[in-house]
């Protein structure tokens, strides 16, 4: 996605350096200590959404799609098609075959529409009062994922069956219409253990290198780099004992 801008949102002291065209930083004040880091990051996504909608209001022809992703994300094709094809969604979540965490947090799409961000902001909002109020004590790691699955399920006779064949669907939850797409081609984690990178399915939009996975990252870019042609590391992988998880 070549035209595409990088936002990085950060804390205001941070000194990051970033040499490279269509990148910048946006600051926003918060509370970035470790036991806090998970909470602080819905917070500066709705704080992001609010500036955007001062935009809007003063230029409302300037639409501009906005998918927020964790860092350890790459992705690896273009994802225009998720706006263009589904022209009704206010937000998109991906979602997997896990029980207790059928929602990954790390890969959130958003409308640029003023509708679409308005509905957007407020679904993030009451996921930060769940996530502040019933899972408080895991505001260090996966409270997000917890709080956006109880907001989720609250909708009364929503599906859960749903989660179990990776297959996009779309439900309207509290007056935000949330699209739901599935983990194994917009959130595709490598096999855990893998030693080395081995590529990926031929359909993977995003990879997400969570967890241990962290390690790959490296090596997966210079794989890239040294061939320039995404197209190389699109190559069947083994399946692993997580796959019925992870898509």
């Amino acid at each position: 996605m070549p035209q595409s801008k990088v936002i990085i949102l950060t804390d205001p002291v941070s000194d990051l350096s970033v040499p490279r065209n269509r990148v910048s930083l946006y600051p926003i004040q918060g509370e970035y200590s470790r036991d806090k880091l998970m909470l602080q990051r819905i917070r500066s996504y709705i704080t992001f959404l609010e500036t955007r909608l001062q935009k809007l209001t003063q230029n409302p022809r300037n639409i501009t799609h906005y998918i927020f992703t964790d860092s350890d994300i790459a992705v690896v094709d273009d994802l225009g098609h998720i706006f263009h094809d589904n022209p009704n969604f206010h937000l998109a979540l991906t979602f997997r075959n896990n029980k207790a965490q059928p929602l990954n947090s790390g890969f959130i799409a958003v409308r640029g529409t003023p509708e679409a961000i308005l509905r957007a902001k407020l679904f993030l909002q009451e996921v930060l009062k769940v996530y502040s109020t019933k899972y408080r004590n895991a505001s260090r790691m996966l409270g997000d994922q917890l709080a956006l699955a109880w907001v989720v399920k609250s909708k009364p006779h929503f599906d859960a069956s749903r989660y179990a064949k990776a297959l996009a669907f779309s439900e309207d939850i509290g007056g935000t219409s949330v699209l739901f797409l599935p983990c194994s081609l917009y959130n595709w984690t490598p096999p855990e253990g893998a030693g080395q990178f081995h590529g990926m399915p031929l359909d993977v939009k995003v990879v997400h290198f969570k967890g241990s996975r962290k390690r790959l990252m490296l090596e997966s870019w210079n794989f890239y780099s040294s061939s320039l042609d995404i197209s190389d590391m699109l190559c069947l992988i083994l399946g692993s004992g997580r796959t019925k998880y992870d898509f």
